[in-house]
Formats: C-alpha cells, sequence, structure tokens
C-alpha cells in the first residue's frame, strides 16, 4: 500500500505513533518546550524512532503547513515482524535466505539492495529501528518498485535478529574484510542470512562475534572497497550460482 509521506502537528505524529504507523524519521524544533512536545519525546524513544532536533527554517522548507515544530516522515510501505516473516518464510522454503543491513544509511544504497534482493530471491530484509536508511519515495525509486515486493522487518537491534535467525536454525554470514576466507570458501548451500554493513563502519564488532562464518571480496587492484550495494550484488549472486548447480 502507497501511503501519504509526510504528517505534521504534535498531536497528528502522537496519534501516528499511538496508532503504530511506519514512520522511519520525525524533525521536532530545537528547543520546542511544553507538556506535549515532551509526551511526543517520550513516545518517540520508547519505540526507538529516529528522531532529528532541526531549526524551524528546515520545518519551514519540509512543509507549508502549520506544523507546530513537528513533521514525521511515513514509509510508503509496511513493516514485517521478524518472527512472523521468519516462520512464514520456513514454513515455504528449505533454503530461505535472508539479508541483515546493519546500519546502512544512504537512502539510494538501501533502494539499490532491495532491487538486487528481489532478483536473487531474497526471502526478507531486516533492518534496525534506529539509524537505518530509511524507505523514502527515493528508495523506492532507486529500487524499481522492489520495496514493494521484498518483505522488510525492523528490529530494536541487529544482534539480536542474529541471535532469533540462529535459534531457528539459519547461519548468519557475515560481509566484512577481516577474515582470511572468500565468498569462495563458503557455502551458501543452506539456510543463510547475510550481513552488510554501513558504507563507513562495516558491521558491527559485536555482530562480527556472534556471526557464523565471515567473507570477503577478493580485491585485486589499489583500491581496497566497493560500494556497499554492489558488495552487496556479489555475495547475492555468488549464493544463487552455488544454489543453481
Amino acid at each position: 500500500m502507497h501511503k501519504t509521506s509526510q504528517i505534521y502537528g504534535i498531536r497528528a505524529v502522537l496519534e501516528a505513533i499511538n496508532s503504530e504507523e511506519s514512520i522511519d524519521k520525525i524533525f521536532i524544533q530545537r528547543g520546542l518546550k511544553s507538556d506535549l512536545s515532551q509526551e511526543l519525546e517520550s513516545a518517540v524513544r520508547k519505540n526507538q524512532i529516529n528522531i532529528s532536533y532541526v531549526p524551524i527554517e528546515k520545518l519551514n522548507r519540509l512543509t507549508k503547513n502549520n506544523h507546530q515544530g513537528v513533521v514525521a516522515n511515513i514509509s510508503p510501505i509496511s513493516f514485517h515482524q521478524l518472527e512472523e516473516l521468519v516462520e512464514t518464510v520456513l514454513e515455504s522454503k528449505k533454503l530461505p535466505l535472508f539479508l541483515l543491513l546493519d546500519q546502512l544509511s544512504d537512502v539510494r544504497n538501501f533502494g539499490a539492495i532491495i532491487r538486487t534482493a528481489e532478483c536473487t530471491g531474497v526471502d526478507g530484509i531486516i533492518i534496525q529501528k534506529k539509524g537505518a536508511a530509511p524507505v523514502t519515495s527515493d528508495t523506492v525509486k532507486t529500487s524499481a518498485g522492489a520495496a514493494f515486493k521484498v518483505p522488510i522487518a525492523k528490529v530494536d537491534h541487529i544482534k539480536d535478529a542474529v541471535f532469533y535467525l540462529q535459534a531457528s536454525g539459519i547461519q548468519v554470514i557475515s560481509a566484512t574484510e577481516k577474515t582470511e576466507n572468500t565468498i569462495y570458501d563458503v557455502s551458501f548451500n543452506a539456510p543463510i542470512a547475510i550481513v552488510m554493513g554501513s558504507e563507513d563502519r562495516g558491521i558491527s564488532p559485536s555482530i562480527l562475534k556472534a556471526s557464523d562464518q565471515m567473507a570477503k571480496l577478493p580485491l585485486l587492484g589499489e583500491i581496497q572497497s566497493l560500494n556497499v550495494s554492489v558488495a552487496c550484488a556479489v555475495f547475492l549472486y555468488e549464493a544463487v550460482r552455488q544454489r543453481m548447480k
């Protein structure tokens, strides 16, 4: 379902949170002080929603309406519950393939990854509620509409998702240069979840430690890194190659 992308006003945003709308980010005017704004901030913290404190000029650019110091971006898609998604996939597929994105922040990279995920038969993408790239109109456009086709689940912490997947019999493979194993040394012929890290920091050390395996791409040139969406595509297509044999 394609929803409106923006709401404004403290009460409207509060109601959206209480109604469990898929809110990606909330912009709050710096210095805003009132009982209602404090109630909003409490709800934002409780639900771990992305928040930015901005000058009023920023809010005025976001909307010409009476925003009362608050504007929220609504996701154009509905998100899935991790447990329900994994259970549904495991019931229908012998070799599921999931993708976890650890703090990926660029919406266009996110969109490109979703597009590749759809093309390679990924059963679900898992992102963190706070700090992850939002699903915006740019994300949907870059994904060529794949954002409406690949289930996306939001979790409080990626590490908890790793543990849940492992408990469900799914191996977690982290894409990182901090290993001697290349993707050609790793078997993808099992229920698998691939972890891709953020553009600048890579995968969190705690998630690397929790992973079942780590794998890297061999880099033969002088530049020692690939764009994350390109690296993700190589990992996913290696899984496809192995499974097609």
